[in-house]
């Protein structure tokens, strides 16, 4: 079975599309998914399922949609691609570090994409990177690296540009579901 990271958009942010994580697991273990984790409120899902990741999308979808009312972007990671995100950060170390003692709040971020935009809706959305708002757009993935604040960023908020809806999760929450992955990984292994 493949372990995959299900990414969800707009869940449970400023009081709107609330779901509770224990009944999303039990809504997604009516799937058929296999151990079926969550993190924190925001809709990060772990499981485990022999689909592939456009049925799993789809059926995902719809059914959150129909046990909580709520439409929401499904995006899918198996374990390797999450892997892949973090080993493939494309900014160096001290970059990161002057971003980090200058940004309020978290200054890395990757907007995960459900596929690849076009070139010429990459180029629209690159020309709003600058000095203090770096890009680097990567497949589905798009790094971002903030030196004041995602908030009010002209990167943050012309996402939509790449026409293709998006969901952010900062760095350490990408480094959490990986870890959460190797438990898994160890969990089956003994």
């Amino acid at each position: 079975m493949t372990i995959y990271t299900v990414l969800l958009r707009g869940i449970n942010v400023g009081g709107h599309n609330k779901i509770i994580m224990a009944e999303l697991r039990n809504s997604l273990e009516q799937l058929g998914l296999h151990n079926v984790k969550t993190y924190i409120q925001s809709g990060n899902i772990l499981f485990e399922s022999d689909e592939t990741e456009e049925l799993l999308q789809t059926k995902i979808h719809d059914k959150i949609k129909d046990d909580f009312g709520v439409s929401s972007v499904v995006v899918i990671r198996t374990a390797e691609e999450i892997r892949q995100i973090i080993s493939q950060l494309p900014f160096l170390d001290e970059v990161i570090s002057e971003a980090q003692l200058l940004c309020k709040g978290e200054c890395l971020h990757v907007a995960l994409l459900p596929s690849a935009p076009s070139k010429v809706n990459s180029d629209k959305f690159l020309s709003y990177a600058n000095e203090r708002e770096l890009c680097v757009i990567n497949g589905r993935d798009v790094y971002l690296l903030f030196y004041d604040s995602i908030r009010n960023s002209k990167l943050g908020n012309n996402l939509k540009k790449l026409e293709i809806p998006a969901t952010v999760r900062n760095w350490k929450t990408l480094i959490k579901l990986s870890s959460m992955v190797e438990e898994i990984k160890h969990m089956k292994s003994e």
